[in-house]
């Protein structure tokens, strides 16, 4: 066999204008025929193996200028020969690659050529219609229907005319209609359509940092693999996050919600990992390269977006846990000025705050502030003792001093002690001040017992006796030459009523000598309403003196006073002198007084000596008539039986005497009937004295 011509390969259809390859010939026959390098472009054709058939010699291309071969001109150029429908088995069916040199065998399996896979024609052009080879005999332009046929082709497949024949293949450029054939050859449309790209190998690292880029809430994976409904799902579910999210309050965000952004969050991460372990990304090197480092950094976002979150939450939590200090200091200085009962209720709203934050946040800036906050509110409240009002500073210091039993001991630390040494000089100044104070409030007793009983070992405790004692003297000092006795009576009686109050063992002595000053007022006071002709005033205090001290020596003097002070509460004359504590010696001159009237009568008397007696009633007396025309003197009373008169005996010592006879009540009298008389008694006489009664006509 000669060497294979030089020949040029013809150009795929697809560089082609035409879409025709051209038909080229050899341009200088006298060339040199030395064999050109293959063309990378095109498959090699295998050579034959030593036992292939050889090809007829009327069949054989004989190289030009060879010895034998005739010295004739190429043929004229034709076109590409237009596929002839012939019947047959297809190339690959015979065994035999299309575009292979007749009488050569491939030495491939079934189905396949030139180390070709199935379903791919070797050496087929670009652009050319599957079913048609693009191999040809060297020296022939492609599809030319004259090269060499196959053996046992016959006539009919060499001209590519009638039924078909016994052989191994079909010429190159004939066979089935498309459609036919194998799978994989026909135009689209036709038969089973192609397989489907096989997936890539597998990639971990692309898979990590997709499932990473989906961590990170962004939706970034799915972008990289272009799969916009799961991005905008991470898009649309980080959103509504942070519109639940923001502004960040003291609440912070549901639970519900977090879990489920976080599984959403998962789920988007396993998802891109499943998509990206095998997907073909279409982007760049660089893009991949950076996609795994990028993913790590931008785990940053919801990490630093938790701890910015956190932050905000937390700058919100000290903004509501000062604004609750602001409204607990403001109900403590709402406080100020009122009375501390009052003001009690907005006291522990403010501690309940402030032991709250002073405890449960007490490294918040708020619970920072409330050790200040209970040094100002111990201040305020102990105000009225730095005032000396010892009265008022009693409830608000016994406050401040039992708080720990509300309060946190270890946050009010020391507070609470520093308060008992004003709170006993409050409870003693309180107490000793309201001495002698009738109205007091508290009185004075209360202070005293709660000082003795809660401070009996302090100072102010073993002052209270002196004081009591101090208190006791100055108002009997003030009964005896004061101006106004009856008021110093009335602080002595509420000072007694204070020292009975108070422990026996310790105020017994102090108990007697304020009943003694008591009764010493008493008189006193009677003796001045007298004299300042407060006759009524000055009748009561002496009768109720006369009740209380039976036994006093003062009692029988404060008789004589009351009496005087009744007769001059009607004859204001008989008030000008007080009636003497004694009666005066020498003789005394009777006088016999009878009653000539209906019902009993008490007859009260004063001058040198004072005094009263009662006559029963005359049973068969009446009143006696009168007018304006009769003489009261010429009335003739007590002129019957001395026997029918009731009678008494007065022993009077000479003087002028005013006398008041107040008569009951009858059925022809008024109860409460009084006249007044004036007498003088002189020495060596004796008297009578008749009662009668006149009416009013």
């Amino acid at each position: 066999m000669g060497e294979e011509p030089n020949d040029a390969r013809p150009e795929p259809a697809d560089r082609i204008p035409d879409g025709h390859a051209p038909n080229h010939q050899n341009q200088n026959q006298n060339q040199d025929r030395s064999p050109a390098p293959p063309d990378p472009r095109v498959a090699p054709v295998p050579e034959a193996p030593p036992w292939a058939p050889v090809p007829p010699a009327d069949r054989t291309p004989e190289t030009p200028g060879s010895p034998g071969a005739p010295a004739t001109p190429p043929p004229p150029a034709q076109p590409p020969a237009t596929p002839t429908l012939a019947f047959g088995p297809s190339p690959q069916a015979s065994g035999q690659d299309p575009g292979q040199q007749p009488g050569q065998t491939s030495g491939q399996p079934s189905g396949q050529g030139s180390g070709q896979p199935s379903g791919h024609q070797p050496d087929q052009a670009p652009g050319q219609p599957f079913g048609q080879a693009s191999g040809h005999t060297p020296g022939r332009p492609p599809g030319d229907p004259s090269g060499a046929v196959p053996v046992g082709a016959g006539v009919a497949a060499a001209s590519g005319y009638g039924f078909p024949q016994p052989g191994p293949a079909t010429a190159p450029g004939y066979g089935p209609p498309p459609g036919y054939g194998p799978p994989g050859y026909g135009p689209p449309g036709y038969g089973p359509p192609p397989p489907a790209q096989p997936p890539g190998p597998a990639n971990p690292a692309q898979a990590a940092a997709i499932a990473l880029l989906n961590l990170s809430g962004l939706g970034l994976g799915y972008v990289l693999l272009r799969q916009w409904i799961g991005a905008a799902l991470c898009w649309l579910a980080t959103a509504a996050l942070l519109v639940v999210a923001l502004p960040a309050d003291v609440d912070g965000v549901p639970v519900g919600v977090l879990v489920g952004y976080g599984v959403l969050l998962l789920a988007a991460a396993a998802d891109g990992f499943r998509r990206g372990l095998r997907a073909t990304l279409r982007t760049g090197a660089a893009v991949r390269r950076l996609a795994l480092p990028l993913a790590l950094v931008l785990l940053a976002v919801p990490a630093g977006g938790s701890l910015a979150y956190g932050a905000a939450r937390e700058e919100a939590r000290e903004e509501a846990l000062l604004a609750r200090l602001t409204v607990a200091d403001e109900r403590v200085k709402s406080g100020q000025g009122l009375l501390f009962e009052r003001a009690e209720p907005l006291y522990r709203l403010a501690l309940a705050t402030y032991q709250e934050l002073g405890t449960k946040h007490a490294g918040s800036r708020a619970g920072k502030l409330v050790p200040a906050r209970l040094d100002a509110y111990y201040a305020q409240l102990s105000a009225p003792y730095d005032k000396k009002d010892y009265c008022k500073a009693v409830e608000p210091l016994k406050h401040l001093r039992g708080l720990p039993g509300t309060v946190d001991k270890d946050l009010l630390g020391t507070r609470p002690a520093k308060t008992d040494e004003p709170l006993a000089e409050s409870l003693y100044g309180c107490g000793t001040a309201a001495l002698g104070v009738q109205t007091a409030e508290p009185p004075a007793e209360k202070s005293l017992n709660e000082l003795l009983d809660t401070f009996p070992q302090s100072p102010q405790a073993t002052r209270v006796e002196p004081a009591v004692r101090e208190a006791i003297k100055t108002r009997s000092a003030a009964v005896d030459g004061g101006a106004a006795p009856c008021g110093t009576v009335v602080e002595l009686r509420a000072l007694r009523s204070s020292v009975d109050a108070l422990p026996d063992a310790t105020f017994a002595g102090a108990s007697r000598e304020t009943a003694a000053a008591v009764e010493k007022g008493d008189f006193a006071c009677g003796t001045s309403q007298f004299r300042s002709k407060e006759f009524d005033d000055a009748a009561t205090t002496m009768t109720q003196f006369a009740k209380d001290y039976p036994n006093s020596p003062k009692a029988a003097h404060a008789r004589s006073i009351a009496i005087a002070a009744e007769i001059a509460d009607e004859e204001p004359e008989a008030g000008k002198s007080l009636p003497p504590a004694k009666a005066p010696g020498g003789a005394r001159m009777v006088m016999v007084v009878s009653n000539d009237g209906p019902g009993s009568v008490e007859l009260l008397y004063t001058g040198p000596t004072t005094g009263k007696i009662t006559l029963n009633a005359c049973a068969t007396c009446t009143k006696y008539p009168s007018s304006v025309f009769l003489d009261p003197k010429k009335v003739k009373a007590c002129t019957g039986p001395a026997s029918k008169y009731p009678k008494a005996t007065l022993l009077l010592p000479a003087g002028n005497y005013h006398f008041l006879q107040k008569r009951a009540g009858t059925g022809t009298s008024t109860a409460g009937d009084t006249k007044i008389s004036k007498t003088k008694i002189e020495p060596n006489y004796s008297y009578t004295n008749c009662l009668y009664v006149t009416s009013g006509f």
